[in-house]
């Protein structure tokens, strides 16, 4: 039996009745036929990211997704690193503290704004790529209101 079809029966298992123990998952897979180690469940159940709750083992909610352009540390990151930003055509470049453009960069992909199709870092710089000029503007207008806060 390959792990991920193991993986699939636990899920299901867990989406459909409440189990309160690996032992209990252990019989019940062992019904089905799927018998497995202790070690080996307990492995496929963190993986999985089953939490154990006051109503069985379920699975971990993702987070919410970020509302469109939440800034997180990125505020933060672009006013302590952030120098200066210009826009060419699709693109913008922004010049930040020696050093620090990689954390910028990180920062911006985090904050996954559908305008960035992408950055590229070096020392002191980040280029960021928009799909047209219209997006590029829009990006440059948020970035000087997040780096003047």
């Amino acid at each position: 039996m390959s792990r991920s079809f193991r993986q699939e029966q636990i899920l299901k298992l867990v989406r459909a009745q409440p189990i309160h123990s690996q032992g209990e998952l252990a019989r019940v897979l062992r019904r089905q036929g799927l018998a497995t180690s202790q070690v080996t469940l307990s492995r496929d159940m963190r993986e999985l990211g089953l939490l154990k709750t006051p109503h069985g083992y379920s699975e971990a909610q993702p987070a919410p997704p970020a509302p469109p352009h939440a800034t997180g540390d990125l505020d933060h990151v672009l006013r302590e690193f952030g120098r200066d930003l210009r826009q060419a055509q699709q693109l913008a470049v922004l010049k930040t503290v020696p050093g620090t453009a990689a954390t910028v960069a990180a920062a911006l992909d985090a904050a996954a704004w559908t305008e960035l199709a992408g950055s590229l870092a070096g020392d002191d710089t980040v280029l960021l790529i928009c799909g047209n000029s219209a997006e590029a503007r829009k990006v440059v207008r948020l970035l000087r209101q997040l780096m003047s806060t």
